[in-house]
Parts: C-alpha cells; sequence; structure tokens
C-alpha cells in the first residue's frame, strides 16, 4: 500500500466572473467513483440551467481512475485543463465541477483554457491541500506540574494535538509524522525526566497541509 499520496482536506466553493460569464467551481475530497458521479449527478440536477457543467476527478493511491468532460464547451478547453490542475498538485481521491453561466462574450479557447484552469486550481486551494501520510497517533498521561512543558514542547516540536482531557491528570493524544516516532518518544523521555512514556494508540492516514 501506498505510503502517502495528495488530495483536498474538505469541499470547497469559489465564484468569478470573466467577461460576463459566472464560473462556479467546487471541489471534494472522494474516496471512489460512484462518490463522484453522485456529486456530479447532484450538481448537474441543482444548476439544470447552467450552459455548462464541466468536471475532472481522480480516484486511486495512484489516480488509476481519472476522468474529464467539457460537457459541451469546444474539446480540450474545459475538462482536460481542469484534469491538468489535479495532475500537476498530483492529487487523487478529489473531484472538481466547473459550473458556467455562458454571459453573452465568446472566450474564445485560450480563454476557456485559462478560465476552466483558474476555476479547478482556486477550489482546490480553497478546499486545502494535504498530503495524507501514515502517521502515529501517541498517548501521553502528563501529571500537571509538566503540562506546560510538555505542551510547549508539541507546540514548537511539530505535533499537533488529536485530543486532550484534563481530569486527575492531563491525558493527550498527539499526532507524530512518519519517520518521527522514535526522536518523539525520546524527547519526551527526557524531557519530563522518565516521568512520561508514550504509547503507542494507532496508525492511520492523516492529512497533513502541503
Amino acid at each position: 500500500m501506498q505510503e502517502a499520496y495528495n488530495t483536498v482536506r474538505q469541499e470547497s466553493e469559489i465564484e468569478f466572473v470573466v467577461n460576463k460569464s459566472r464560473f462556479i467551481g467546487r471541489c471534494w475530497p472522494v474516496k471512489t467513483e460512484q462518490e463522484a458521479l453522485s456529486r456530479l449527478e447532484a450538481i448537474r440536477k441543482k444548476h439544470w440551467d447552467a450552459t455548462h457543467n464541466c468536471y475532472a476527478y481522480a480516484i486511486g493511491d495512484r489516480a488509476e481512475i481519472a476522468r474529464f468532460s467539457d460537457d459541451g464547451e469546444p474539446g480540450g478547453t474545459a475538462g482536460m485543463p481542469m484534469m491538468e490542475v489535479l495532475k500537476h498538485r498530483e492529487l487523487t481521491y478529489v473531484l472538481v465541477i466547473a459550473t458556467r453561466y455562458f454571459g453573452g462574450v465568446l472566450l474564445g479557447a485560450g480563454g476557456l483554457v485559462r478560465a476552466y484552469s483558474k476555476t479547478a486550481a482556486d477550489a482546490c486551494a480553497a478546499a486545502g491541500l494535504v498530503s495524507m501520510k501514515r502517521t502515529a497517533f501517541y498517548g501521553l498521561t502528563v501529571d500537571y506540574p509538566l503540562w506546560g512543558r510538555v505542551e510547549s514542547w508539541l507546540r514548537n516540536g511539530g505535533y499537533p494535538v488529536y485530543e486532550l482531557e484534563f481530569m486527575e491528570t492531563v491525558r493527550v493524544t498527539a499526532l507524530v509524522p512518519p519517520g518521527q516516532e522514535e526522536a518523539f518518544c525520546a524527547q519526551c523521555v527526557e524531557l519530563t525526566d522518565g516521568r512520561v512514556t508514550p504509547r503507542l494508540v494507532k496508525s492511520e492516514f492523516w492529512g497533513w497541509d502541503i
């Protein structure tokens, strides 16, 4: 199984106007082709009166499934430019849809390519680009007098806090980037003079900002 892939964090929607044509860009993280097609169908129903609903999606750890459509725009001016945005950013498990309401002014082939490329790029950026990496989740049980020191170390060391509970002791679960597990555990033990020993809770894919 691949150890990392790039995708988007969440759903997004952007909008802009070019020579009176209105472009609405949407982006989603999707797990399957069926999910991508279901979202596409929903947008087609919502924007039934749009001039075009063009799309591109990539599915699979290596983007093995890749589909796009110009939806009536001149060949190569919509779907392919959108797919090129996904390829350039090496994104997968992602769907981008560009809805266009024609404003009466022809954009020309070059103008269409630029507009659809911008729609895809802006929608992906708004969704947040992440690298999905197999990440270790470590649990720590910290006495209150040590918490300030540990909290500062986690924050400055780039170990995001996933869960935090204040009970008889502070119970925290921290995310550790791939390849840093050994250093994380050693630093924690040293920082707390051996009073806190990290325990591995689980390991799963997690999205790190890119």
